[in-house]
């Protein structure tokens, strides 16, 4: 018999539905939201993501990687100042309709340039890379009887880990097979009688299957032949997230991670990429979530900015401020939320990068009180313990979501 775990990981994601949740204590945790937290492991560039075309002082800072909605290929207007990156081109909809949101000049309590330091700050919700054994997100959910979590990556991320029960899932693994390796191996499987059998009857299965004409188990044209979905990737791990939550006994809480936002180099055709695969995903996401959208929040960030000049090889190098994003139905979008601080050479922090204002857990404690219900005094102690200088945001939900 299968174990709960074979089953996640060798189920494709059109199967992901058929998961079925532990039903859910809502009395106990407010109501039925939904809350996703996608991380952006590398650290994405605020100053490309979110361009400050308006401040005086961009153009000439950050010259070939400068954007604008003047531009050739343009930014998408947000307002006087801010813009976003050409890429975001669903996240721009959503923003015209009041569910999406950036966040400029913000960062963890961390201000250094260690990946690994930022991200175990990011993810473990205290004012140190070492402050805590547990995830915040984990800790979040002990705060809310019933409720479990669940985690889209490889292995548990260190946001997830800790008393409250998560589960884990990861897409199954590529299953094309170089046609030659399989040559390589049949006279090594044919010597051996316990193996030559098997060997026959799955390469003749991967034959009838059609796997051996496409390289992948999905539709031929790079969508999920049973969802739609873009192939890979953020948009991928994403739409599964949504796929499960989108469900009346789904996870209310859950996780997402991705790699590769690290732009120390070639920058604009990274991001350019990396940021199109994030509205991808987030159209992924609102398409499998369904009507529950209505009822959602999800927070979007990485572990810090990049520097505010372009270094030698058309890249930036780790900063400090950079940005989030908030997205969602039960948003109160479509504006810009920070506090800008400038990027003229006496506004810099250190003299490279954007001073941040906002700490990334002001933004998290205001969509947990409001959204998922959680105490403020258990954000103080148990979630974000010595936060008490990070005040939690108010006003993040729409109106209409605020009085339901």
């Amino acid at each position: 018999m299968l174990t709960r775990r074979q089953f996640l990981a060798s189920s494709a994601i059109g199967a992901a539905t058929l998961l079925v949740w532990p039903r859910l204590t809502f009395a106990a945790t407010g109501s039925d939201t939904r809350f996703l937290f996608v991380f952006l492991r590398g650290g994405l560039d605020g100053l490309e993501s979110v361009p400050p075309y308006g401040d005086p002082g961009y153009q000439a800072i950050r010259g070939a990687l400068a954007l604008s909605p003047s531009a050739a290929k343009p930014a998408h207007r947000l307002d006087n100042v801010f813009a976003l990156h050409p890429s975001f081109a669903h996240a721009a909809r959503l923003y015209a309709q009041g569910q999406f949101m950036p966040v400029v000049a913000a960062a963890p309590p961390y201000w250094g340039r260690s990946h690994f330091q930022a991200q175990n700050c990011v993810e473990n919700g205290t004012g140190k890379p070492d402050g805590a054994q547990t995830g915040w997100l984990n800790r979040c959910l002990a705060c809310m009887p019933g409720v479990d979590g669940l985690a889209c990556a490889p292995v548990m991320p260190l946001t997830m880990r800790g008393p409250a029960r998560v589960e884990a899932w990861s897409p199954p693994l590529p299953t094309d097979v170089n046609p030659i390796l399989l040559q390589r191996l049949q006279p090594l499987y044919a010597a051996d009688p316990r193996l030559a059998g098997t060997f026959v009857r799955a390469v003749a299965r991967r034959q009838d299957s059609g796997i051996a004409r496409s390289g992948t188990g999905m539709a031929p044209g790079g969508t999920d032949a049973h969802a739609g979905r873009t192939r890979g990737g953020l948009p991928l791990m994403m739409g599964a997230a949504g796929d499960f939550m989108g469900r009346t006994d789904g996870p209310r809480v859950a996780f997402v991670e991705d790699e590769g936002w690290d732009t120390h180099a070639n920058e604009a055709f990274i991001v350019t990429r990396k940021i199109a695969e994030l509205d991808a995903g987030l159209q992924a996401f609102q398409h499998a979530i369904g009507p529950t959208w209505g009822r959602t929040v999800l927070v979007v960030a990485t572990e810090f900015g990049r520097t505010a000049h372009i270094n030698g090889t058309g890249g930036t190098d780790h900063g400090s401020g950079g940005s989030m994003f908030l997205a969602g139905g039960a948003l109160r979008g479509g504006r810009v939320l920070g506090k800008w601080p400038g990027i003229s050479a006496g506004e810099l922090y250190q003299g490279r990068d954007v001073h941040a204002t906002t700490d990334f857990r002001s933004v998290f404690k205001g969509v947990l009180a409001a959204h998922l219900g959680v105490p403020g005094s258990l954000l103080e102690s148990r979630v974000f313990p010595g936060s008490a200088a990070a005040e939690p945001i108010e006003g993040l939900l729409s109106t209409a979501r605020a009085a339901a």
